[in-house]
């Protein structure tokens, strides 16, 4: 009875806590996948790179940064998903021990590798970074790897770990009024975005915004007024997250806002 009241009081106060600062979420399955799957994988960009810049998910110079600087990947359109598996995480392992560790690297899809080729007949494939295929190699065997040019792998899906950093939502260029797109960054665990939805300062209606493209979410719909409320609910596992008045009265466009929490693991 002591613990049972113990778990009791502790779950109060984190309700409590995250009511305060006008978060709430709800978690449902993990995302992470034990199970690993065949694929192959090919590598661009400059052999050390960052591989991406830009991608079709539309996170623009935040591949060249760190936590996605040389971790981005373009994967193929089972994957991408027409853009709602933006933001997903994968661990990826070669399978060659001849030339390759033990050792998995963790890649963020931020672009889309073209149907056709090495994603002909609906096959699973990435494209790597320079620098993350070469870290699957052992050691001194980098360039050798990549070398290869396509070669089997095996990848899982795993929670995407943001240290530091919270859920970001960067307004892109042209939102007015009655026009306002969204674009979310750095979402811990999913990593990938199955639906949004605003609500307006006072309103008690959640507006659902409407995909757009990549990791972009729109809604049209005026005069928009904010502080603007953002409900996210993630692909993979069906969690939301509530950030109150994320999005301040005077929001810009190209501005971002971040919040004050992320998705719990």
């Amino acid at each position: 009875m002591q613990f049972l009241r113990l778990y009791v009081v502790v779950f109060l106060n984190l309700q409590c806590f995250l009511d305060v600062f006008g978060q709430q979420y709800h978690t449902h399955r993990n995302v992470a996948d034990l199970q690993w799957k065949p694929a192959t994988a090919t590598w661009y960009g400059s052999p050390e790179g960052d591989g991406s810049d830009g991608g079709a998910c539309g996170y623009g110079k935040l591949v060249n940064m760190k936590p996605l600087k040389a971790r981005v990947g373009a994967v193929s359109p089972a994957l991408f998903k027409n853009g709602e598996g933006c933001g997903a995480c994968y661990k990826v392992r070669c399978l060659d021990k001849s030339i390759c560790s033990e050792r998995a690297v963790t890649i963020i899809v931020t672009d889309e590798s073209p149907a056709g080729g090495c994603c002909s007949n609906g096959n699973t494939h990435f494209d790597l970074s320079g620098a993350a295929f070469g870290h699957m190699a052992i050691s001194g065997e980098n360039g050798q790897l990549r070398n290869r040019g396509e070669i089997p792998i095996i990848y899982r899906r795993t929670p995407c770990k943001y240290p530091g950093k919270n859920i970001a939502f960067h307004i892109n260029e042209g939102s007015t009024d009655h026009w306002l797109s969204i674009l979310v960054e750095f979402e811990d665990g999913d990593g990938d975005v199955g639906s949004m939805h605003i609500r307006e300062a006072g309103g008690t209606e959640w507006l659902e915004m409407n995909h757009l493209w990549g990791a972009n979410w729109f809604v049209s719909r005026g005069p928009l007024k904010g502080p603007f409320s953002v409900k996210l609910t993630a692909l993979s596992s069906g969690r939301t997250l509530s950030a109150r008045d994320v999005i301040p009265r005077n929001w810009a466009p190209k501005a971002t806002y971040t919040s004050r929490l992320n998705f719990i693991n």
